[in-house]
């Protein structure tokens, strides 16, 4: 019996826990695409993720065929074999090759961890976005066990442990990490200094890059488990895009006298 399927037996129906972090984050991203949608899929890679053995893990992460449109963009070329985009556009410079106010949904899934400069990440994500568009955001929380040993091992032995970690992670899938934007407090200010309604919060899931040691993943179950949040592995970001009218319009009703928003 696998570490998964002993410390979370609910795994053994479908393959997921019920912490599953894909699963619970594109969950809700589906909620809000509709086939209307222009999804832009910010560092889209090569759609590594058509090779997870858990189905429904996999088709969470797939919009193609649910949205209008799925957009990716990538400094890498691989962007160009995702099967799951309609679309591949190379970014060659720090503005994204994306319209403004042309996009609905934002998907910017273990790429914050790698930018070098996070304020041009969410600016031109605040530029692209029509109001009211939806900025969603997983990223390693920089606090975390999985955050202190990033830093701590150089970039160039970090396919080599993840290897070891993650059988089927490939070295074309490891990037270096700079952690520049990787805590609660830093996302919802720049949330903030962009202009975005947020929620921002820490989420562990069942601890997979220990499944290579059994007392080792035993601790990571109890830190799932236990630990504090200001701890746990990844911080989820789900922000929408304020439009700058309708503020000035309810601000004109309060300034007034209304007392109230028309």
């Amino acid at each position: 019996m696998s570490y998964l399927n002993l410390y979370y037996p609910e795994s053994r129906f479908g393959g997921f826990t019920d912490v599953d972090g894909t699963i619970l984050f594109y969950n809700r991203i589906h909620s809000f695409v509709t086939p209307e949608s222009i999804v832009l899929d910010i560092g889209c890679g090569r759609g590594e993720y058509d090779e997870d053995p858990v189905s429904l893990r996999r088709e969470s992460r797939i919009f193609k065929g649910k949205a209008g449109h799925v957009i990716g963009i990538d400094m890498d070329e691989a962007g160009k074999t995702n099967p799951f985009l309609n679309e591949f556009r190379r970014i060659e410079g720090d503005r994204w090759p994306v319209a403004s106010a042309s996009i609905d949904i934002c998907v910017c899934d273990c790429v914050l961890e790698h930018v070098e400069k996070p304020a041009l990440l969410f600016s031109e994500a605040a530029r692209v976005l029509k109001p009211g568009g939806y900025l969603f955001i997983r990223t390693a929380n920089v606090w975390s066990y999985i955050g202190l040993i990033s830093r701590l091992v150089p970039n160039r032995l970090h396919a080599a442990i993840l290897k070891r970690a993650q059988e089927r992670r490939k070295e074309e899938d490891v990037f270096p990490t700079t952690y520049r934007c990787n805590t609660k407090r830093k996302i919802r200010s720049i949330l903030d200094q962009y202009g975005f309604d947020h929620c921002v919060y820490e989420h562990e899931s069942e601890p997979y890059y220990l499944s290579f040691s059994r007392p080792l993943y035993y601790l990571g179950v109890l830190h799932q488990r236990l630990a504090l949040n200001f701890f746990r592995a990844a911080i989820f970001a789900f922000a929408q895009k304020q439009d700058p009218g309708a503020h000035r319009f309810q601000r004109a009703d309060f300034d007034a006298g209304t007392g109230q928003n028309q």
